[in-house]
């Protein structure tokens, strides 16, 4: 169960589904049945049907992804298998000396989401392509043509390496730790200085101004 502070909880599926998609490379977990440890991987997830109708009957809300056929992981994922991914958006040190106040500590902003829920596996050849093809249209889109143009065999061959997974969504917990537990002046500062910091910075700056910390 995530860590949710009520300064930091947020209960906006938008919000939510906006950080999943601008960082899709998830951490999924997963405990086989009688296994002491619990199996992780790392896989880009792509969220489907939160804006559409189901389709194919995929439920609602679901995440699109594949794993290789060699890894161990991709054979536990079975048809009902509990999973969770989480989904890490930017993150940054906050230095004390940012703040107005002097007597303060170092601490770390940060933005996650964590999703439950069940997998339905994907073996047939069509649903691996559906799989790919949406990946493909989400990250590259003009790649496309090219993988299209590929001949069957070589496709067959690429697909015949990974398990595809539908993982219908059960619950979502989001966390947006970006210094709303300071005072206005302190969160001005902070975002001041994340404005002005590399790239996760300015991605934490951005979220402060769209959750009404800056």
């Amino acid at each position: 169960m995530l860590y949710q502070p009520a300064h930091f909880a947020s209960t906006d599926r938008a919000h939510a589904l906006a950080l999943m998609r601008a960082h899709p490379l998830a951490t999924l977990i997963s405990v086989p049945p009688g296994a002491d440890d619990p199996l992780i991987s790392h896989a880009p997830l792509m969220v489907v049907g939160a804006d559409a109708p189901a389709a194919d009957a995929l439920p609602p809300l679901h995440l699109l992804g594949h794993l290789a056929q060699a890894n161990p992981h991709a054979h536990a994922l079975r048809d009902g298998t509990s999973v969770t991914a989480i989904f890490h958006g930017p993150q940054g040190y906050v230095s004390p000396a940012w703040y107005q106040a002097r007597k303060a500590v170092p601490t770390w902003n940060y933005a996650v989401v964590h999703v439950r829920g069940t997998v339905s596996r994907i073996d047939q050849s069509e649903g691996k392509e559906d799989v790919l093809k949406s990946l493909i249209d989400r990250h590259d889109p003009p790649y496309r043509p090219q993988w299209d143009e590929l001949d069957l065999d070589y496709r067959e061959g690429m697909k015949r390496g990974i398990v595809g997974f539908a993982i219908a969504v059960v619950a979502i917990a989001a966390k947006f730790k970006v210094s709303q537990n300071r005072s206005p002046a302190d969160r001005a500062a902070v975002f001041a200085a994340m404005a002005q910091g590399d790239a996760s910075a300015r991605d934490l700056a951005q979220w402060m101004q769209r959750l009404g910390a800056a």
